[in-house]
């Protein structure tokens, strides 16, 4: 979960009063947070939620605790709505055409008004680096910079360009250096560059006068990209590829500024493609809809009868302006909030709003004794034959990547269950088999004494069209075995050791086709008609592919079908 550091000074500066350490730890879950630490100069905060990135900044959560406690809304009032525009005050930003499929748009806002101070800048870095790396996913779909306003002349433009021609000062650097030397050079770019260096032109932000403000999403310029201690004069550029988490980010930064006594000044903005709110906006701009529930579904998911004026009251003091129509409640979205996905989440803020401390404890009606599964039961059976047979228990990961499961495997993808928008790639496929866990472990075991003998117990998912998911979950057993004497037979012999003792009768059929198996090596376990199981001996292609060099045996079984 998020965590922050804030200056006290700057912290109860926003919360308009000193509040003592009892104090903060009874009212920060209602900005679902908790109090890390806190010493002479320093407030540590940790953040219990991952969908509220407004609350990842010191003016977010004083935000939070002041509309809690005074239940006032605060009021923002240089957000343009369509058909509603804020006066951009010559102030503007060109996506250009060529930024298309590259990093789609750019977006921005000027601030001014409030001296930067060091304990304000820190906060606006941290900001930055929060929403940039959680919300943003490091910098693939959000990246922001911060520049000083006053040596810009706008409009601002975006562009893709020529990375080996187009060349600036990089932030932290004395040298010139082209776009595609800073991802080699730079400590930034080599860090970020990744996220664009594949592309034939880089994305490059630049003023009217061709002066650079930044190579996005990797570093600012070295002269417009320093903010200091000082400057009052600000500009926020923010890039991405998903135009809502753009608009909603700028939305969160200019509603912080604004509290922390920065005027807004919104930006004209000319974006690359058509969208559904056109292809001129000025940001800060509103965006969200309205979501509702009923007030019946109140009392049903709270298990408390609230009137519809302590529903609008307990919403209020979460910052959220809410409506009564009929039996149904609706709500206007803050513009620093996109959370609302559905009407539990509705809910859920009337009950934060309400106060937890109003929901008397009721003991659960209905008892339960606990006790293990059959399935449970069963899979411990088996684990002790493992043992008692020589093997070795493992524990994997459920999530690897396409390398380890298909690739290695030299399998197909098509039955393999894949991780929309992964972190990282070492984490994109649901784990489809026990047997790359397990060749995965013998790849680095070459110095130990063989045989090497493992097994695990553990879930494995394909994708299945009978299923209403799409997908079924399994449990199952996978052993290998690695020496220079080990073949068919041995496995074999393995498998009806385990099935005489688990009382289970079974036949064996030919395998055809597996690539993870020496053709005319290999068996599945057919049990009351059904394929419960295969194994035989590994494919030397297969073994290759993992770097091993001992002939290698592997037997997988789904436990659940043979539990009947």
């Amino acid at each position: 979960m998020p965590k922050i550091e804030s200056s006290e000074k700057l912290f109860f500066s926003l919360l308009g009063k000193r509040m003592s350490d009892d104090e903060l730890v009874d009212i920060f879950p209602v900005a679902k947070a908790e109090l890390d630490g806190h010493d002479e100069e320093t407030i540590k905060i940790e953040l219990n939620d991952t969908n509220r990135p407004d609350l990842w900044s010191s003016a977010g959560v004083a935000r939070a605790l002041k509309t809690y406690q005074s239940g006032k809304i605060p009021e923002y009032p240089f957000f343009s709505r369509k058909g509603d525009e804020k006066d951009s005050g010559g102030r503007s930003v060109i996506d250009d055409e060529s930024v298309i499929g590259i990093r789609d748009y750019s977006i921005g806002f000027a601030a001014r008004g409030c001296k930067v101070t060091n304990e304000l800048l820190i906060d606006l870095i941290q900001s930055q680096e929060k929403l940039c790396s959680n919300f943003g996913r490091k910098r693939k779909t959000i990246a922001l910079g911060i520049y000083r306003s006053n040596l810009i002349k706008y409009p601002v433009h975006y562009s893709a360009v020529d990375p080996d021609k187009t060349k600036f000062v990089p932030l932290g650097m004395e040298k010139e250096l082209s776009l595609r030397e800073i991802c080699t050079e730079h400590p930034k770019g080599r860090e970020y560059g990744y996220i664009v260096s594949d592309k034939p032109l880089f994305p490059y932000l630049y003023d009217d006068n061709n002066d650079t403000l930044s190579f996005p999403p990797v570093i600012n310029s070295d002269r417009i990209g320093a903010v200091e201690v000082g400057d009052e004069d600000l500009f926020i550029e923010i890039s991405g590829p998903i135009l809502e988490d753009l608009l909603l980010t700028a939305s969160i930064l200019s509603c912080d500024m604004y509290d922390m006594g920065f005027e807004i000044l919104p930006c004209k903005v000319h974006l690359s493609k058509d969208t559904k709110y056109g292809r001129d906006i000025t940001v800060p701009y509103y965006f969200q809809d309205e979501a509702e529930c009923t007030i019946d579904d109140v009392e049903k998911k709270l298990g408390l009868k609230l009137s519809a004026d302590e529903c609008i009251k307990a919403l209020t003091r979460m910052g959220v302006e809410g409506r009564v129509e009929g039996n149904t409640i609706k709500i206007k979205c803050p513009p620093y909030r996109n959370d609302f996905l559905h009407a539990v989440d509705v809910i859920e803020d009337i009950m934060i709003g309400h106060g937890l401390m109003n929901f008397t404890p009721v003991m659960p009606s209905d008892f339960t004794i606990g006790r293990l599964s059959k399935a449970e039961e069963f899979s411990r059976k088996v684990k002790s034959l493992m043992v008692g047979l020589g093997f070795q228990e493992m524990i994997y990961n459920y999530l690897g990547s396409r390398k380890e499961y298909v690739e290695r495997m030299h399998v197909s993808e098509e039955n393999v269950v894949f991780i929309m928008n992964p972190m990282s790639e070492n984490y994109e496929v649901v784990r489809p088999s026990v047997l790359p866990s397990l060749l995965e472990s013998e790849s680095v075991s070459a110095h130990a004494v063989y045989p090497h003998k493992i097994f695990e117990i553990g879930k494995t998912c394909v994708k299945d069209d009978s299923d209403v998911s799409g997908t079924v979950t399994r449990n199952t057993l996978g052993f290998s075995v690695s020496d220079n004497r080990v073949g068919y037979n041995e496995v074999s012999s393995y498998v009806n050791t385990l099935m005489y003792f688990l009382g289970k009768e079974y036949s064996l059929e030919a395998v055809d086709g597996d690539e993870r198996f020496i053709p005319g090596r290999a068996a599945y376990v057919i049990y009351k008609g059904v394929a419960v199981g295969i194994f035989g001996e590994i494919h030397p292609q297969v073994l290759e592919s993992w770097n091993i060099e001992m002939p290698t045996v592997a037997c997988e079984i789904y436990i659940d079908k043979i539990l009947e």
